[in-house]
């Protein structure tokens, strides 16, 4: 009785050395780093190592190591100077190819990292940076929708001369024809043409047909808007040169987007927030411009657009080329005049279109229209309003010298940094909607080591406190208890270390719940066995009745607990999510100590021995 196989023991034993193990690198900490990988299909090899390592020699830097880790370089630092000199040295020498982000690297010794050692993943509120929630304008993403359907339904139903108007109504499309049997015509090209499109049930008058596009298409359209933002934000904070970016999906409308070691929110916002992109159209030059600003009316076929200092121009409506065929894009200095221009890269079919352009329209002239889609919310009489503004600015109008096609050079940016900024943002590519940033947090660096040292500490004095309760009350079987425990916390750290969940402060707040919760199922252990002995006198049944009657109340209240704590992951956010993975990984760990573990030490003190008295 009260006594386990050696295979069990033997299994808690590994079980033991391996949870051990596992929670050794974050004991190491880290060193002051810096990681450079390369952008769109550059992947950093060894000679590239060779080349920054020759210029950290010769400018003197001192540095620990450099090598190449999972495709990136990665060189340590003994102090922060040498890391931000190494830093303003690499993105000064390095071309833009390279993307140079400041990191941590954890110092594990190189035999734990070859088994899989890794330490935790810190979150931002631990390790400091700036965290944005972004919301994605849905009702952009069908206005865009529609404009798309109208130029089709137009292209389509013109060819035969079915409609006579097509009208925008909300986010709804009208058509008035001038004859029932056109209606009758238009009616089935839309059913067989343009599925996507429904007729608006009711609103049918004699020679008027309402359409909106179906609600899975406009469900398809907003989980496309989503993601192509996502992959976008992606592209720009790889631009901007983050270490370890969060971009995620949160709901059907919002991005997470948290960015360690970023202090500049600003700069962050510009780039984030922008929805930038260019046109490229032909200068409607038949046209009288005068006439057109006078009357506030467009020439077919032409639309009037305005520089930023005001001077208007007639601009053909049919695009050459969109931000869409853009590759790449650098900024640069213009030698003739020393103004900032951006170096343009097109992809084939741009290049193809553009080619074929500037061959027939040589010596014409061609503007570069900028676009760029802005939404703020606003509360007006209590009431939440979303303004939406559209800017089209041209930003440069010139004629046409000769034939080019995939490469060529946009000048008339008012400055360096503009040009910075456009180049980014045309090769990260536009988002497909506007986005509003409606929350932000910015977290230092001090503060997020603050955050730790306040964190630990709060773990360190609610342990010892439990240690210390539980020593005085149920003395030997509380040592027990206290040694499960102790498992217990390193068994927790070294799931969260293996499985690389990010450990935030409501995280923390987990462990704390944990380590207070975890000695619940000693105590109804060690109560139910002093009710056996009062009940029987046979110390050897009483811990075995003890252990096997308090089973299933603990399992109980465990599962009820773990019930709660995976709808909180299910249904949280950010912090809550937090919460609820360290404690659900404490509740699964603590009935495994607190019930197997110390069931063990119980049997390995008193089991198969003749016991007058158990110190309980």
């Amino acid at each position: 009785m009260n006594h386990y196989a050696g295979w069990k023991n033997a299994l808690i034993a590994f079980f033991l050395f391996l949870s051990t193990l596992y929670a050794l690198p974050n004991i190491y900490g880290s060193d002051l780093a810096i990681q450079i990988s390369g952008t769109g299909d550059i992947i950093v090899n060894n000679e590239d190592v060779r080349a920054i390592e020759s210029a950290l020699v010769d400018n003197d830097i001192d540095h620990k190591s450099i090598g190449l880790v999972n495709s990136r370089i990665l060189i340590r630092f003994n102090d922060s100077q040498s890391q931000l000199s190494s830093k303003a040295l690499l993105k000064q020498s390095l071309s833009r190819n390279y993307v140079v982000a400041l990191n941590l690297a954890p110092s594990i010794p190189k035999w734990l990292s070859n088994i899989g050692g890794k330490a935790m993943s810190l979150g931002l509120d631990l390790r400091g940076g700036v965290h944005f929630l972004l919301e994605v304008d849905m009702d952009a993403v069908i206005a865009t929708s529609i404009d798309r359907y109208e130029n089709e339904l137009r292209s389509l139903l013109k060819k035969d001369r079915l409609y006579r108007k097509i009208l925008k109504e909300n986010n709804s499309l009208v058509v008035i024809f001038n004859e029932q049997n056109l209606k009758d015509q238009a009616k089935k090209v839309i059913r067989d043409e343009l599925p996507d499109l429904m007729i608006v049930e009711g609103s049918e008058s004699e020679l008027q047909l309402s359409l909106e596009i179906t609600t899975d298409t406009q469900s398809a359209a907003k989980k496309s808007a989503l993601k192509q933002n996502i992959t976008t934000l992606r592209n720009r904070v790889n631009e901007l040169g983050v270490a370890e970016p969060i971009i995620q999906q949160q709901g059907t409308e919002r991005i997470v987007v948290q960015l360690p070691g970023v202090q500049d929110t600003a700069r962050a916002k510009e780039i984030l927030g922008a929805v930038a992109t260019l046109e490229f159209r032909l200068v409607d030059e038949k046209n009288d411009l005068q006439s057109a600003v006078n009357s506030g009316k467009n020439p077919s076929g032409s639309k009037l657009y305005y520089f930023r200092d005001g001077r208007p121009l007639l601009l053909k409506t049919g695009v050459i080329v969109t931000g869409e065929n853009i590759v790449d894009a650098a900024s640069s200095v213009d030698q003739q005049n020393n103004s900032p221009m951006v170096s343009i890269t097109l992809d084939n079919t741009g290049g193809r279109s553009m080619l074929e352009t500037t061959k027939e329209y040589l010596h014409h002239r061609m503007a570069v229209v900028y676009i760029e889609n802005k939404v703020e919310t606003i509360i007006k009489d209590g009431e939440t309003i979303k303004n939406r503004s559209k800017t089209q600015d041209i930003i440069n109008a010139a004629t046409i010298q000769g034939t080019f096609s995939n490469r060529f050079q946009i000048t008339g940016i008012d400055s360096s940094r503009e040009a910075r900024n456009l180049a980014l943002l045309l090769r990260a590519g536009s988002l497909s909607a506007p986005i509003e940033i409606i929350e932000e947090r910015t977290i230092g660096p001090s503060l997020g080591a603050d955050n730790i040292q306040k964190g630990l500490m709060s773990v360190l004095i609610g342990f010892v406190l439990v240690l210390v309760f539980m020593g005085w009350r149920y003395r030997v079987f509380g040592l027990v208890a206290n040694v499960a425990l102790t498992i217990n916390l390193v068994t927790i750290v070294s799931i969260l270390s293996l499985i690389q969940a990010t450990l935030t402060l409501p995280g923390i707040a987990g462990i704390v719940l944990t380590v207070g919760m975890a000695v619940d199922a000693n105590v109804l252990i060690f109560e139910r066995i002093k009710e056996e002995l009062h009940a029987n006198k046979n110390i050897q049944k009483a811990i075995s009745a003890g252990y096997g009657k308090a089973l299933l109340t603990i399992a109980d209240a465990n599962i009820t607990t773990l019930i709660a704590s995976l709808v909180l992951f299910s249904f949280g956010t950010g912090a809550v999510k937090g919460f609820a993975v360290t404690l659900s990984i404490g509740i699964i760990t603590s009935m495994f100590t607190a019930i197997i573990v110390s069931r063990a030490i119980i049997n390995l003190i008193y089991g198969g021995k003749k016991v007058e008295e158990l110190a309980i």
